[in-house]
């Protein structure tokens, strides 16, 4: 038998039904798992140790009287530090926040896994505000990927891919504005969903945020994504509520009545690795050797519209930044502050709303290029995991979003993504392939994702704390 923390969300909720298994022996192999990595890669921001052995106890009866509270009850599971639990305090990654008090409620994503029965281990990592796609941060320090130790796993949602390669638990909670689920995923050779904007309610909502799984297997990705779904009033922007299994929904799939786009070049940002493009060709190629209709496409994307995007960043940070004490500003990682500062200062009203418009141009050339298609795939990032200590691929906070060019496009076009690996680098580092489906289309992104999960090359098995 496989140790536990090798074990799926599906597997364990099997074994528990049968009574193989027991939630509080799951929950203390994930925290033995978690002593064993954790001093090497810094992925979890706070342990809840005594709560989450609690709550497995609570599960453990449950399953022992055949009435557990959903099919997820008694799961070990993760949270990003910025998802509200009730009674943490959410810092938002920033030294500058480390008085923070305790959450008062649990947000949208929380409250649903915990009615779940779901076991929470504690909340990881993430960078300063959520605006990096790094591990590093001046609260919580240097986030490592487990693949390599000198590699940075990427974020936003760093903690989150760290934790999942290194077997805390098979499911994990992040979030995503930019790519912040999607990257970290491809660096640490996981899968995520970046859902449609308001399928999983967040709350405070915004443009382009949501919530995704992060998780091994697409399965797992599929059970969380029946209880995360859940609706929630406080999210203004939430979706209508949708009563379908994602699980069963993955079986339903014919590849060869499928139309897809494949776009190996987005001309914008940092160019694209050898091995990456390498990766999503042969993705591309698997594809149509199952029978899809596949196409190249060119880019829709132009470098005026990914600096809007930057500079309508830099103007949502710059005005959280200057509403700080000075004292507080000092605690801000110097890469984000000098990257919010250094010409969002000097914004005026017409340079925000200019930035704006090219974020709605990105928005609708993204929509046009994606809708003669089924689904579009692409690389995720154009680079392979960077040095673990660095806040951005290229150093420059003057140039620091450059690598989110295949992401943040589908954050603002409201689509659902996906990052699944696909393979190895020379060097052993994990490669992901992107899928996008169109608006409202999140079980058909993740039925494309199971089918490329039973496509792609062996994968290698996973890292060891040694």
């Amino acid at each position: 038998m496989p140790a536990l923390h090798e074990l799926s969300a599906h597997d364990l909720v099997s074994a528990y039904a049968k009574g193989e298994l027991s939630p509080v022996e799951v929950t203390r192999a994930a925290f033995a798992r978690m002593d064993a990595w954790e001093p090497k890669i810094n992925a979890m921001y706070r342990v809840a140790r005594d709560a989450a052995l609690a709550q497995a106890r609570d599960a453990e009866s449950r399953w022992r009287t055949a009435a557990p509270r959903s099919a997820l009850d008694g799961v070990p599971l993760t949270i990003k530090e910025n998802i509200y639990t009730h009674g943490d305090p959410a810092p938002i990654g920033t030294r500058a926040n480390e008085a923070a008090p305790p959450q008062t409620a649990d947000a949208p994503a929380a409250a649903r896994v915990r009615e779940a029965g779901c076991v929470l281990l504690g909340k990881t990592t993430m960078p300063d505000y959520g605006m990096l796609s790094s591990g590093v941060s001046s609260l919580h320090g240097v986030t490592r990927n487990p693949w390599r130790l000198d590699r940075n796993p990427s974020g936003s949602s760093s903690g989150a891919g760290a934790a999942a390669v290194a077997g805390y638990a098979p499911l994990h909670i992040g979030t995503d504005i930019g790519g912040s689920v999607r990257l970290p995923a491809t660096h640490c050779g996981i899968f995520a969903l970046k859902p449609s904007l308001g399928r999983i309610a967040v709350h405070p909502p915004f443009m382009g945020r949501v919530a995704g799984p992060m998780t091994r297997t697409v399965t797992d990705a599929a059970l969380l994504m029946n209880v995360l779904t859940r609706p929630d009033a406080r999210d203004f922007m939430n979706l209508p509520f949708e009563d379908r299994d994602y699980v069963r929904g993955l079986q339903e799939f014919d590849p060869k009545q499928l139309k897809i786009g494949f776009l190996p070049d987005m001309k914008a940002g940092m160019a694209v690795n050898g091995e990456v493009r390498a990766a999503a060709d042969a993705a591309a190629k698997a594809l149509a050797g199952a029978g899809a209709t596949v196409a190249e496409i060119p880019s829709f994307l132009t470098p005026d519209m990914l600096d809007g995007m930057c500079r309508f960043f830099e103007a949502r940070l710059y005005n959280d930044f200057v509403a700080l004490p000075e004292e507080r500003q000092q605690k801000v990682l110097p890469f984000v502050a000098q990257w919010c500062t250094w010409r969002a200062a000097r914004f005026t009203g017409r340079d925000v709303m200019q930035a704006y418009n090219q974020v709605m141009a990105m928005r609708e050339a993204t929509v046009a290029a994606c809708q003669p298609f089924d689904y579009v795939i692409s690389p995720v990032s154009p680079i392979l995991p960077y040095e673990a200590e660095l806040a951005g691929p290229n150093s420059d906070p003057h140039d620091a979003l450059a690598h989110i060019a295949f992401t943040v496009p589908y954050n603002m076009s409201e689509q659902p993504a996906a990052s699944i690996n696909w393979a190895a680098s020379r060097d052993g580092l994990p490669i992901g392939v992107q899928l996008i489906g169109r608006r409202f289309d999140d079980a058909g992104v993740l039925k494309l994702a199971r089918l490329i999960e039973q496509l792609r090359p062996a994968q290698r098995a996973w890292p060891e704390p040694g």
